[in-house]
């Protein structure tokens, strides 16, 4: 997938409401996860522990909600580029919801859409819908919206 280039504002707005993407297939490992538990000291067992997790309520581990909230950044750099303003500023999200879970092993990839652009005091605030789905699964693994300040 070509990365897809923004360079004005007026770009930004006429790309609004129209999906970008999808991006490229991450396989998400037990390496990876268990990188994160240590990262943010969430060790919970259906995360960590592969032979407790095998008889639990999801076959298996799976990587944690947060996890695959992480990867948005990566996935947004696949998708598009703002060549615009003189830095991007994270400023947070709207929402994030996870409608399905994770196994370890699966692979996820990403569509954005432009969902809003305003003026702000700080610069210019761009809320992106973020979709990461989960190959052969109907649900997507997370649905979020982040708010991107383009500072003047």
């Amino acid at each position: 997938m070509t990365v897809r280039v923004f360079a004005s504002l007026e770009e930004v707005k006429g790309a609004l409401d129209r999906p970008i993407g999808p991006g490229e297939w991450l396989v998400v490992d037990q390496e990876r996860v268990d990188a994160f538990a240590d990262a943010t000291g969430d060790h919970q067992w259906i995360h960590v522990d592969a032979e407790r997790a095998a008889s639990g309520p999801f076959g298996g581990t799976i990587a944690h909600g947060y996890l695959t909230l992480s990867l948005i950044p990566m996935f947004g750099q696949q998708l598009f580029r703002l060549d615009l303003g003189q830095a991007r500023v994270n400023y947070g999200l709207n929402k994030g919801r996870f409608p399905a879970p994770v196994p370890v092993g699966s692979r996820l990839r990403a569509r954005a859409t432009f969902v809003d652009l305003r003026e702000t005091g700080a610069g210019n605030a761009l809320t992106t819908r973020y979709t990461i789905e989960i190959d052969g699964v109907d649900k997507p693994a997370c649905v979020a919206e982040t708010v991107t300040i383009v500072v003047r």
